[in-house]
């Protein structure tokens, strides 16, 4: 049996709270990180924030509490110019409350464990807006710090360009969040808080929409 797959006993899951029967077992948080560049291997992490998915008495879900990090670049971390000038992040900012990889890994972390424990949940899913990217980002400062506990998937996500390509028919995030109804400030944009926060508002406004359409 794959250790990163809830268990397959039913009756468990049924004793457990609806957010977790909703999702088989897992607990949905939505991460979004900004880098230094696009190899999770030799590219600094940044800024990393969590929105976890939350799930209201009517069965609705909706965003928790957003926790986030500013991030020191690790030792030897590459720092690509075009990278920095997309994000408008100075990693070297006098100005710039960032904490080093474990520490900012442990704020993520702690708070998502604390929900796993009250939600008859067995592990985090990581939902992001192409999420490969975001968990190859966590995965590696991971190994990097030996943080033994990661309480995410390993592998498994919810993507929400994919869910908003079935939705709404568009898969960039902006246009996505446009379709949707949602508000969104270009200007605030690739900022780890406000793209996690709005992808956690899209994502609970498809699973929302579908679970009207059938009725749940």
């Amino acid at each position: 049996m794959n250790p990163d797959s809830p268990p397959e006993n039913g009756a468990k899951i049924q004793r457990s709270t609806p957010i977790a029967r909703r999702f088989r077992g897992f607990l949905p948080v939505v991460v979004d990180v900004e880098t230094g560049g696009f190899n999770a291997e030799t590219d600094a992490l940044l800024e990393i924030a969590a929105v976890p998915i939350l799930m209201d008495d009517e069965g609705r879900v909706y965003p928790g509490e957003t926790v986030s990090a500013h991030v020191k670049p690790f030792p030897g971390a590459n720092l690509d110019p075009s990278a920095l000038a997309f994000t408008g992040i100075d990693p070297h900012h006098p100005l710039r409350i960032a904490e080093e990889e474990g520490p900012a890994l442990k704020k993520i972390f702690e708070p998502v464990r604390n929900i796993l424990k009250g939600s008859g949940c067995t592990r985090a899913i990581l939902v992001g807006h192409n999420p490969a990217f975001d968990l190859a980002f966590l995965k590696a400062a991971v190994a990097r710090t030996g943080i033994k506990r990661n309480p995410f998937h390993q592998f498994s996500t919810f993507d929400t360009a994919t869910l908003a390509g079935l939705a709404y028919g568009q898969t960039v995030l902006a246009r996505a969040i446009a379709a949707a109804g949602i508000e969104w400030d270009s200007s605030r944009a690739h900022s780890a808080v406000y793209d996690t926060e709005k992808t956690a508002e899209l994502f609970c406004k498809i699973v929302n929409t579908w679970d009207a359409l059938q009725g749940q």
